[in-house]
């Protein structure tokens, strides 16, 4: 009697795609994303279950809910069929030297989730409490719904392990490097947004308040948008972009009244600012799939739209 392979790998070929019964290593194994599998999931410092079904990916996310395994394989098999069509999907803003000369920073990069050419764009951080990227969650299924509006959609892979500071120097080297390379990457700059949650919220915000330049990235205008999703973060400048912030209305790691504080300082000094508290929702919700969140990311691209139809002079 011939033994029987339980876990089986379910990928054969450069062009499979994955599923919810697939594994970690199927995922790490597949050939359109040799290189790349380790920067998919959230953690630097931690080794993982190869036979682990991505059914079960949310068990990686701690700090995150409502993860939902067919979006997570969604969004890969996005990245997948993009390889397969002769698309570039992660570049480096870092050099190899810089990265020699700070190993940290070995793992950071951006993925590029194209739109029309030429369109805006917008970089997308997601969160993880500063100890993992929670991309698979709240990075690149945000991407591709964004994509399929038209726009162009960097998710950003950042340094974790060292607080917030080196995280947001990273989002400000990305966002440089997109502005020097907007030719080659086939984007506008003009109206670009940026989007977090939680962690990563934190950092967008920081940039929309100060300008990329003040954590050491080049001397650039501020974003469009801002989007925020659940943080707690509270500082604030007297010129701030235009600011969507959601949150649930049970979300103990961010309060709905710390978010609220911020909004009303927003809006005191006039900036344009769209809340949504969602009934019934904790922390890191991420699309909100089958809850009272769902569709909100649509409603972000409605605001960052009149955003930059506003910047332009149009109604």
């Amino acid at each position: 009697m011939g033994t029987v392979l339980l876990f089986a790998s379910m990928v054969t070929g450069a062009d499979t795609h994955l599923t919810a019964d697939d594994t970690i290593r199927d995922l790490l194994a597949h050939p359109a994303l040799a290189g790349l599998g380790r920067l998919l999931l959230p953690w630097d410092d931690r080794s993982y279950d190869d036979w682990m079904r991505l059914r079960h990916v949310g068990s990686l996310l701690p700090y995150h809910t409502h993860v939902d395994p067919a979006t997570v394989v969604s969004a890969l098999n996005h990245i997948i069929d993009d390889v397969n069509n002769g698309e570039t999907v992660f570049y480096d803003f870092y050099t190899d030297e810089e990265k020699k000369r700070e190993a940290a920073k070995a793992n950071t990069g951006l993925f590029f989730f194209r739109g029309k050419p030429g369109a805006p764009f917008a970089v997308i951080a997601p969160g993880g409490g500063f100890s993992y990227v929670a991309s698979v969650h709240e990075g690149f299924p945000y991407a591709v719904a964004i994509s399929q509006q038209g726009y162009n959609a960097f998710v950003l892979r950042y340094r974790v392990g060292s607080g917030g500071a080196d995280a947001t120097r990273d989002l400000a080297a990305a966002i440089s490097y997109v502005f020097r390379n907007a030719q080659t990457l086939g984007v506008r700059t003009e109206g670009y947004s940026l989007w977090g949650s939680s962690a990563g919220a934190r950092m967008a915000a920081a940039i929309g308040s100060h300008g990329v330049a003040r954590f050491g990235g080049d001397v650039l205008p501020k974003p469009s948008a801002v989007v925020m999703a659940y943080t707690g973060h509270s500082d604030c400048s007297a010129h701030e972009p235009s600011t969507f912030v959601i949150v649930g209305d049970q979300d103990r790691i961010a309060p709905p009244s710390v978010m609220e504080r911020r909004v009303a300082a927003l809006r005191k000094a006039g900036t344009e600012v769209e809340f949504h508290q969602f009934s019934g929702l904790g922390h890191g919700f991420g699309l909100g799939i089958a809850t009272s969140a769902e569709g909100w990311v649509r409603r972000a691209i409605q605001f960052w739209e009149r955003t930059m139809r506003s910047s332009r002079g149009e109604r």
